[in-house]
Order: C-alpha cells, then structure tokens, then sequence
C-alpha cells in the first residue's frame, strides 16, 4: 500500500512563488517516474512536470519552463514542485502523481490534490 499526499497550496499574488510537496506515504515499491499534474476548473488535467525517481531527466510543459522546478528527496520520499513568478493561469488543482512501468505513459497512483490559486 502507498499514498501520496500532497501540501503547500494556497493563495498568492501574481508574481507570488509557493512550494508543493509530495509526501510518499508507505512506499512498498519502486517507483520510476514522478509527475505533477494540474487542472483548472471547467479545463481537462493537464501536464506540468514530471522527474525519474532516480533524479534525473526533469520535464516541463512549455508554459511553467523557467518558472518551476521539480525536485526529490528519496531519503525523505518526497517530492517538490517549486513555483516561481507565479500567473493567474497557473491556478489550478495540483495533484502528484506516480509510475511504476517504464514502458508506460500512463500514471497510475494519484494524490487527493492541493489548491493553488493565484490573484491578479
């Protein structure tokens, strides 16, 4: 059993920066691949960034580059998404979530998702 649980939204100006968190709750198996998704109200999930659990080979969608960074700690089995130069846009519910098959697109644990919204 694994549950990802995610922190950190809330409510900031544009221009504004938060730091998510995903908690890695239980972890009884290996992971290859860790995403953040996203979805507005009224708007289909999108994806915003994703990391191997290894560390490497970080990936944005073209709207967040240079202005968020995912990150983790495998000792903590965390994983971070910070957010900088936040934009009306970005606001959204924020879900992390994670693979387990290489060969796969597909993600398939999920968290409960964290609210960001971000005033103008």
């Amino acid at each position: 059993q694994v549950q990802l649980v995610e922190s950190g939204g809330g409510l900031v100006q544009a221009g504004g920066s938060l730091r998510l968190t995903c908690a890695v709750l239980g972890r009884t198996l290996s992971f290859y691949r860790m995403g953040w998704f996203r979805q507005a109200p009224g708007k289909e999930r999108e994806f915003v960034a994703s990391i191997l659990w290894s560390g490497g080979s970080p990936n944005y969608v073209d709207s967040v580059k240079g202005r968020f960074t995912i990150s983790r700690d495998n000792a903590k089995n965390t994983v971070y998404l910070q957010m900088n130069n936040l934009k009306p846009e970005d606001t959204a519910v924020y879900y992390c979530a994670a693979r387990t098959e290489p060969m796969s697109q597909s993600y398939n644990y999920w968290g409960q998702g964290t609210q960001v919204t971000v005033s103008s």
